[in-house]
């Protein structure tokens, strides 16, 4: 079982598949460390080994995007759950079902996005002047919000009319701006040249409910999908057309 050390690291044993798609799981000793934004592993507890001993693993916990039970992806891998870091999936098994479902309760909120709230300043210019950009006012929606992967997902209820309209402005934006860029095209790049790739949160641009995308930056443009089985993304924004990228912390 995951436990907290003196250091208020969550640690414990998990067996893991270094070598991707090789089926074979390797006892190793993992330690969650969220104030050094990483999970580790090592061959054993740093404890019984020499000092200054190298992990045998690291991820920064901010490629994570989601952490769930794999075991009808593994059904030989009893206790299996999956890992999505960057392009990669990471297969662990835990010692039994309750160990599998702590971990991947730790791991999620560990790695979860946090939504900006409404107060910030930064999120409120911005809904002020989405508001300006649409004079016809905005329909009174309710919403629900769910946890997906450790991530707060807000989304409206009346989903046949307006579950897509944000992703519809977004492609009508796509068309204006390729109107304007004749050297840009929104090709599909290829997996060598993704630069970086995971979920993230997004703000719809017409409504302002959050949802959960597929983000693929590489050297010329940042695109998301619905999700990473998609072939063709929702939009493709230049990074010419980025001017300053910033955190909105939250207040």
């Amino acid at each position: 079982m995951p436990y907290v050390d003196r250091q208020n690291r969550i640690c414990g044993f998990l067996d893991i598949e270094e070598n991707e798609n090789s089926g074979k799981f390797l006892r190793r000793y993992f330690i969650l460390d969220t104030r050094e934004d990483s999970l580790v592993w090592y061959m054993d507890n740093p404890q019984n080994l020499p000092s200054g001993s190298p992990p045998v693993g690291v991820i920064k916990l901010t490629y994570i995007s989601k952490v769930s039970d794999a075991t009808k992806l593994r059904p030989k891998a009893e206790f299996c759950f999956v890992m999505n870091a960057g392009m990669r999936k990471y297969f662990l098994q835990a010692n039994d079902q309750q160990d599998l479902v702590e971990w991947v309760n730790v791991l999620n909120k560990a790695t979860k996005i946090t939504v900006p709230k409404q107060s910030d300043p930064l999120c409120q210019m911005d809904n002020a002047n989405r508001q300006a950009e649409s004079p016809g006012g905005k329909k009174q929606v309710s919403y629900r919000t769910e946890i997906v992967g450790g991530v707060p997902i807000i989304t409206p209820t009346q989903k046949e009319e307006i579950s897509e309209c944000s992703d519809g402005a977004d492609r009508n934006y796509l068309k204006r701006s390729q109107s304007h860029l004749p050297y840009f095209t929104a090709k599909h790049p290829p997996d060598n040249a993704i630069i970086k790739a995971g979920y993230c949160v997004k703000q719809g641009a017409v409504m302002k409910n959050w949802k959960r995308r597929y983000f693929q930056l590489d050297e010329n443009t940042i695109g998301y999908f619905k999700s990473e089985l998609e072939k063709e993304p929702l939009r493709v924004i230049p990074l010419k057309e980025v001017h300053k990228v910033q955190e909105c912390k939250q207040r």
